[in-house]
Order: C-alpha cells, then sequence, then structure tokens
C-alpha cells in the first residue's frame, strides 16, 4: 500500500493532467470540481449603478421592470467570465453535477449578502414543481435559501408551492416565460407568510418567476418581500 502522502501527490498529478471542464485549459491552482481558478474568478459580481430593485442598469428615473418587491439584488453576474460562468454551472448542477453544486453551494456561504438582507424577519425559496425534485434528488434554490437563512440567524420556511404540470421556465422563451400565470404560484396549505420575508430564487432573468411569488406571498399577508438571487441576467 502507498503512503498516504505518495498518494495525494498521485492523485493531484492525475488532476494535473486533465483539462479544466469549463475554459479546456490548465486546470491549475485553484481548481475545485474539475473547474480552475480562472473559471471560478468568473463569479463576478453585478456592476455598481444597478437599480436597487431590479438590479439592472437603466436610465429611467422609475424602474422600469414589474416588480412586487421593494429590494432586488443578486449575488453574481449570470454571464461573468469566460466561459459564462453561471450559463455554464447552473444547468450542468440540475443535470447531477453534484461537485458544481457543493462548491457553488460553499461560495453561497461565503459570499457578501446585501446589507439590507439582515433586516428580513423569514426566508423562504422559489418553488419548484415536484416531479423535479423528485427527478433531481434536491432543490438548488431551497438549499441556498437555507444557507442564506443560517447566515441571517433567520428561520426559513417553505411558503411558496408550484402546479407541478407548469414546466421549467428556462425551457420556455421569454415572450413566454413573461406569460406565466398568476395561479402557476402559490401559497402552500397552511402557510402564513408574516412580517419581511426574503425570497431567494438560483436564476433571475425575466424575473416572472419571481414577481408570481411575491406576489402570492404578499396577497398571503407579507408586509414586504424582498429578492435575493445567486445569478442575475443582465
Amino acid at each position: 500500500m502507498l503512503p498516504d502522502a505518495l498518494r495525494s501527490r498521485l492523485a493531484l498529478a492525475r488532476r494535473s493532467l486533465l483539462p479544466c471542464r469549463g475554459c479546456l485549459g490548465p486546470v491549475g491552482e485553484g481548481a475545485e470540481a474539475g473547474l480552475c481558478g480562472r473559471c471560478w474568478g468568473g463569479l463576478l459580481p453585478l456592476p455598481e449603478g444597478r437599480c436597487p430593485r431590479c438590479a439592472l442598469v437603466h436610465a429611467e428615473a422609475d424602474c422600469p421592470e414589474a416588480t412586487a418587491w421593494d429590494c432586488g439584488d443578486a449575488l453574481w453576474d449570470y454571464h461573468g467570465g469566460r466561459p459564462p460562468l453561471g450559463a455554464l454551472l447552473l444547468p450542468g448542477i440540475k443535470q447531477g453535477e453534484a461537485g458544481w453544486r457543493k462548491a457553488l453551494l460553499g461560495r453561497v456561504l461565503r459570499g457578501p449578502l446585501p446589507d439590507w438582507a439582515a433586516e428580513v424577519d423569514c426566508v423562504t425559496a422559489a418553488p419548484s414543481a415536484w416531479p423535479h425534485r423528485l427527478l433531481r434528488g434536491f432543490d438548488l434554490s431551497a438549499e441556498a435559501a437555507r444557507l442564506v437563512a443560517g447566515r441571517l440567524d433567520r428561520p426559513f420556511t417553505p411558503l411558496l408551492a408550484k402546479g407541478w404540470l407548469r414546466g421549467r421556465q428556462a425551457s420556455r422563451t421569454e415572450s413566454q416565460r413573461r406569460r406565466l400565470p398568476k395561479r402557476a404560484i402559490g401559497l402552500r396549505r397552511g402557510a402564513a407568510p408574516r412580517g419581511l420575508i426574503l425570497l431567494v430564487d438560483d436564476v433571475w432573468t425575466t424575473g416572472t418567476t419571481l414577481l408570481r411569488c411575491a406576489q402570492a406571498l404578499r396577497a398571503g399577508g407579507a408586509d414586504e418581500v424582498r429578492v435575493l438571487t445567486l445569478f442575475r441576467a443582465l
């Protein structure tokens, strides 16, 4: 049997021979879950001067996006990095890349949160349809929401449910996403949202899913809703 130190060096040597699964370049220092440090450096913050509600930079004085929340932000730019890291990670994670999922959630534990997040009373997650949760064996938005709740020392409460016949928003065109009906997302049976609620999701594109979630929470009794996602598509 080889000594532990030698086995570790051999394992490191084997990994160094494999290209990065993102940029296909050398893996090198800072690699994790098959992605090099340069690729992980693509977790870029959103630009300065962004709107505090829609998290986009726009010239209009008033936010042009339809929102049902008072504050909205994201940890990272979905298309940041080369290759665009969010666009690489999220589809891969949802197809079973457990190493990427673990590495990304580790960064959720360390990433900076907006100052207003500390003011919330409760954290919840945008829901996914139960067949998708069953097939994947996890719910990335809920896992991220639990981590954020732990960091804020606030309770995580699953408040929302999605109609199980509704397909994934990611599989739809932008026009189809924006036509998501209100009835597609509602409160869980017995849910009673109260106070200031932080709604967490994995990616914010058109914002229609977040809008329907926030509308359901406000209609159910929440005083205020704030939104935080892992990624924002700019």
